[in-house]
């Protein structure tokens, strides 16, 4: 009788076993791949397994990850298993075959689940585990030096299963996948760094905006400052009124960021500042090759603003097609893009401002009366500066303090007589003009305080920086005017007394004499109030 040599038995396990290397290769390959394709851990993850499933015929792969807050581990990813069965798949740490293999931080392998006490089932994925024979395979994933999670299959039993095989590529996998959890955890921290760096910020802009930074004590500016609170609460279209330099860009800005869209865009638009054929694309968009240099499509401000509040400015300027244009959004609320076809829609809050009369503008012709009602919902008068003339010296502080931070100064106090010609002056440009004034005074002055002479006035023609500014008129020009009421002349003490006795009243009249409340409302003590209206004589019944 012949022996068989056992030679070819050799050379067919080394086949078999040169296969099975070759096939675990090519499968690292293709998850290190899926692992550097995405920055999403889900998406990454949903990959990986599903690899594993169809290349190693490994079942039910889950990735579980620790929380360190509540030492509770949840999974993650899983293929094979419904989202139900995914969201029961919860473990303290140590509990189940899962929470001991992250707790202790080494793998395991349950060569059938059915025998395992150990073993809780708690997705219920598998069906009568008694009646099944199916191996459990878990290692842990360790990222510096510590375990953050798990990775976890089944195997079906049956023909040629090498658990040991299997746990050592479920190892090396693991060690993959913890970089890919390492990006995601870097990535989640950075994103939940911008999210606080927006809510900051989104704060800040509420603060900057509110009503209350927005300069002025005097009855006019109560007024307005009355008219953005009831108007913020509402969706209802503002048009801003007032003389240029009167703020009413930052009107604007409170009214949104004190409204239910201040989270939302808020775009804001010249209508001055472009020609009519940009206008409209600015405000529409545009299509690619809507005409000569449209190379790609824009998106147009009624776009940006969606949801949020557009602003646009000096909206007596806009031509008559786009005013037709304009009317058509606020009435169907939707347009079409220069040179599209498709309807758009948007939702939008608007507000407009202009420095021009609209009556006067309607009435000859150069602006539609319907898109005239359509704007004049909700008017804002916003007074100029010369109407409101207890203001100044709060407004000179503001801009005093400013302009010593911008230019690095350190100028604290003003003369009585330069302060009597800031109060005196007619402010033309109003707010914009006192800045600008306040501005260049700091810049000129070389001790602590402003006096008259490097303030911009007439006869200083020999200083460079105050070359061309306006001269301001007299007094009593501005009384022969009417621009103010004619009073005697009087010195900046006296000014200062009759604009405080005047405010004193206005207080009370609002508080109808309650003397606490208008204490709170000028800003000073009741004391204080107290002796000032025992000083001034003023009567308060």
């Amino acid at each position: 009788m012949k022996v068989k040599s056992a030679k070819p038995d050799k050379e067919s396990k080394a086949i078999s076993g040169l296969k099975h290397e070759l096939q675990e290769l090519s499968v690292l390959l293709e998850i290190s791949s899926a692992v550097t394709a995405s920055l999403d851990l889900e998406k990454t993850m949903e990959r990986v397994l599903s690899i594993l499933h169809e290349k190693m015929g490994m079942e039910r792969g889950t990735l579980t990850l620790l929380d360190t807050k509540t030492n509770e581990l949840s999974i993650e990813v899983a293929h094979g298993i419904s989202a139900e069965q995914v969201r029961l798949g919860r473990y303290r740490l140590g509990e189940g075959i899962i929470g001991r293999v992250v707790a202790a931080g080494e793998p395991m392998i349950i060569p059938n689940v059915g025998k395992e006490p150990l073993f809780l089932d708690r997705t219920k994925s598998r069906g009568d585990l008694k009646r099944n024979t199916i191996a459990y395979l878990c290692v842990p994933i360790n990222l510096e030096q510590k375990t953050i999670g798990a990775l976890s299959v089944d195997r079906l039993l049956g023909g040629h299963v090498a658990l040991e095989e299997d746990l050592r590529l479920l190892t090396i996998i693991s060690s993959i996948v913890a970089q890919a959890v390492r990006i995601h955890q870097m990535v989640q921290k950075e994103r939940e760094k911008l999210e606080k760096e927006n809510t900051f910020l989104k704060r800040e802009l509420k603060s900057k905006f509110r009503p209350a930074n927005i300069i002025g004590q005097s009855k006019r500016m109560t007024d307005v400052y009355a008219s953005i609170e009831l108007v913020s609460q509402s969706q209802a279209t503002v048009l801003l009124r007032g003389e240029s330099g009167t703020g009413k860009e930052l009107v604007a800005n409170a009214i949104h960021y004190n409204s239910s869209r201040s989270d939302k865009p808020f775009v804001k638009v010249s209508c001055a500042a472009l020609p009519e054929s940009l206008l409209e694309s600015e405000l529409f968009g545009y299509e690619k090759g809507a005409f000569t240099g449209a190379v790609t499509s824009k998106l147009g401000r009624f776009e940006m603003a969606n949801s949020g509040t557009l602003f646009l400015d000096e909206i007596g300027d806009i031509s008559p097609s786009t005013q037709i244009k304009l009317l058509r959004v606020l009435q169907e609320k939707e347009f079409e893009k220069v040179g599209g076809t498709e309807t758009l829609r948007v939702n939008i809050r608007l507000i407009t401002a202009t420095n021009q009369d609209l009556e006067e503008l309607v009435r000859t012709g150069k602006f539609r009366e319907d898109l005239y009602y359509r704007l004049n919902v909700i008017p804002i008068f916003l007074p100029p500066l010369r109407e409101r003339r207890e203001d100044i010296p709060i407004l000179f502080n503001h801009f005093l303090k400013l302009a010593n931070q911008e230019n690095g100064k350190d100028v604290k106090y003003i003369a009585d007589e330069a302060m009597e010609y800031l109060m005196n002056y007619s402010w033309p440009g109003n707010i914009r003009e006192l800045e600008n004034a306040v501005t260049r005074s700091v810049i000129m002055c070389k001790g602590d305080t402003i006096t008259l002479e490097v303030l911009p006035i007439p006869g200083n023609k020999t200083h460079p920086v105050l070359q061309g500014f306006k001269p301001p008129e007299p007094l009593s020009t501005l009384e022969d005017k009417g621009a103010v009421p004619a009073q005697s002349p009087e010195n900046l003490p006296e000014a200062v007394e009759r604009v405080e006795q005047r405010m004193i009243r206005d207080a009370l009249v609002k508080t109808k004499g309650n003397q606490r409340q208008a204490a709170k409302l000028l800003g000073v003590t009741e004391r204080i109030l107290g002796y000032k209206i025992k000083n001034y004589g003023i009567v308060t019944t």
